[in-house]
């Protein structure tokens, strides 16, 4: 017989290593319905509990963790694969001395998030923020609160595999070899130089038949925690026997290259891949989201390679009660985390997923949410996910009651302020993280100029259209040197992470969007009313309304009326949204400035679709805007 403490552990597994065979014994032993043995709905306690769930599941794929206190999480205490190796052969021990790395005497493997915690302390790494739902460790990655696209780069290696493949150019600047060679010594130099070191064995991919196994070495423990909290964690020491990683990231963060220059780099800062060696190197820049955004380029490599292959997506991911699942594509702040962590809905993932022939998977274990403005009015999941274990970003702290609290008002600092945390910290999580074939796929952009409707149906081909487009405003703070927001054509939603040309990925999802019907939607999280400066931000609740409506099916009970320039339907009502936002030139004071506006955009939607226009199957142009009907 199988014990309700045993289905968590083979439920768990799942996620990680073995987890189809884990789910068939757990459905062999007669759990036909996971929330059977979840069943537990204690009333949560002020600041100190989990709220528990009512919803029902997608039966063989579905378990929501029950209503436990933090302090007790069982969840939490099985990823203990934590190890300390010390002594000459400790680095050989640990797996690295293979790297060339042979000098620390002590290396913190895979360490929980207690000792995790007990380093940052004292290591003087960062500071303890007195958040409203428990202690959580805040730290400050100094001028570099983004990534830096200008400062990534993939070693060309002529006549290989991935030299045919890589989509060459400003997303993935080619270097040689050579150089990549003198980095990597200079991270080993550096790492050999030092008494200490941690190293993270873990695994990129729910599903058992894709996920990569990744190992980070890291001379920061809080940069442990970072990948500790956003990738999927072995359940226990013995997961990990025999392990040999598919791709290693050495972070030198507290180096620079002071060659960059003679190397033919842009600055001091490098973030330098080598697909046929399977590492990266990393130098000058503390920012955390490098460590999680480097492996999502090469899983945006491997996955479409696959024999058949595969889509990686820069989306985020929920489930319905009866399984539905949807997936929010969109760049950083326009909405993906906020619009997925949805109480009514189980949370597959916030940030990056695949698609393969089963239906989608996580590729994370956990969330990288930004905290700008964050109240628990607004954004309830997410604020009460900060607590033990997660781990703030670059948010500002004031002193309150002599504690130490967050300010997530104060954008002094940056407004890419963020928090990562396990993905267990969201009450109605998914688990597996994995569901069946979407039902509904939605576009997310922050429209600068106030153009684009709150919410428009696409057809099939329209959907194809706006994904190659991938229009939206580069918001602040997301990259270094961006203040405000900036219209930016990104095609599939996430060019800065395309390891191959735009059209390959457009081409998977057009064969899923055929073989599984699901129906594309836009929903605009940017301006209205008005360009930005004029108009105003889309009020979450607007947003939340229109997906709301998409979600639940609401959409199907309005009249649609088509538009003349982009071709797409635009609702009569949306429940709960005030019908005079539906149609963007009604809520321009001057229909004339909106006529312009539209004319200026749809004109830089027809001029960058150049780029692509003959490159595909089809040619999607026709689906873009009519500039004959302005």
């Amino acid at each position: 017989m199988i014990t309700t403490s045993s289905r968590r552990i083979l439920l768990r597994t799942a996620t990680g290593i073995g987890g189809r065979t884990a789910l068939n014994a757990l459905v062999a032993c007669g759990a036909s319905s996971p929330n059977s043995f979840y069943s537990s709905q204690e009333t949560r306690q002020a600041h100190k509990a989990y709220y528990p769930t009512n919803l029902s599941h997608n039966s063989q794929q579905v378990a929501f963790k029950s209503a436990l206190p933090i302090e007790v999480d069982p969840i939490r205490s099985d990823y203990d694969s934590s190890a300390i190796y010390s002594g000459s052969d400790a680095c050989d021990k640990a797996g690295i001395s293979s790297l060339g790395i042979t000098g620390p005497k002590i290396i913190y493997k895979n360490q929980t998030f207690e000792e995790l915690f007990q380093h940052e302390v004292k290591n003087n790494e960062g500071k303890v923020a007195n958040a409203e739902y428990g202690d959580t460790f805040t730290v400050d990655t100094g001028k570099f609160t983004g990534r830096s696209p200008k400062d990534k780069w993939i070693v060309k290696n002529i006549g290989t595999e991935s030299d045919a493949n890589i989509d060459w150019g400003k997303v993935n600047q080619p270097t040689s070899p050579e150089v990549f060679d003198e980095l990597y010594e200079k991270a080993i130099k550096h790492f050999n130089s030092k008494d200490e070191c941690y190293v993270f064995d873990g695994f990129c991919g729910a599903n058992p038949k894709s996920q990569r196994k990744i190992r980070f070495v890291h001379e920061m423990a809080w940069q442990q925690h970072f990948v500790t909290n956003m990738f999927i964690r072995a359940n226990r020491e013995s997961d990990l026997q025999g392990f040999e990683p598919d791709f290693t990231v050495i972070n030198a963060c507290s180096q620079v290259n002071e060659d960059w220059k003679k190397h033919g780099l842009n600055s001091e800062v490098a973030v330098v891949f080598n697909v046929e060696k399977k590492c990266a190197v990393i130098f000058g820049t503390w920012y955390g989201g490098e460590n999680k955004k480097g492996i999502f380029s090469m899983m945006n490599y491997w996955l479409p390679m696959e024999n058949p292959p595969q889509l990686p997506m820069h989306c985020s991911a929920n489930v319905g009660k009866d399984g539905d699942s949807a997936l929010f594509f969109g760049l950083s702040g326009t909405g993906k985390t906020t619009l997925s962590a949805d109480p009514n809905r189980a949370l597959i993932g916030d940030d990056e997923h695949g698609w393969d022939e089963e239906g989608i998977f996580n590729f994370e274990g956990g969330c990288y949410a930004k905290t700008i403005k964050l109240s628990e009015e607004t954004e309830p999941d997410i604020y009460r996910a900060i607590h033990k274990d997660a781990m703030l970003e670059n948010v500002a702290l004031k002193e309150q009651g002599g504690k130490l609290v967050p300010d997530y008002f104060d954008t002094s600092k940056t407004e890419n302020g963020r928090v990562s945390y396990p993905i267990t910290h969201i009450d109605n999580y998914h688990e597996p993280q994995m569901a069946g074939h979407p039902k509904n796929i939605i576009f997310l952009s922050c429209d600068a100029f106030g153009v684009l409707p709150p919410i428009a149906k696409l057809s099939p081909e329209q959907a194809m259209y706006h994904f190659i487009s991938g229009y939206t405003a580069k918001v602040a703070g997301t990259e270094r040197g961006i203040t405000e927001p900036t219209p930016n054509f990104s095609p599939c939603f996430g060019a800065a992470f395309l390891t191959l040309h735009p059209t390959r990925y457009a081409e998977l999802l057009k064969k899923k969007l055929e073989k599984h019907h699901a129906q594309a939607w836009l929903i605009n999280s940017g301006w209205s009313g008005g360009a930005y400066g004029v108009g105003k931000r889309m009020s979450l609740k607007i947003t939340r309304g229109c997906v709301n409506a998409i979600l639940n099916g609401a959409v199907n009970q309005t009249t649609w009326e088509k538009d003349p320039v982009f071709g797409w339907e635009l609702p009569a009502s949306i429940p709960n949204v005030d019908s005079s936002v539906l149609h963007p030139r009604k809520s321009w004071s001057d229909p004339k400035e909106y006529d312009a506006a539209q004319k200026k955009l749809a004109e830089m939607y027809v001029k960058n679709f150049e780029n692509y226009s003959g490159k595909g199957d089809v040619d999607y142009t026709q689906f873009g805007p009519q500039l004959d009907k302005l």
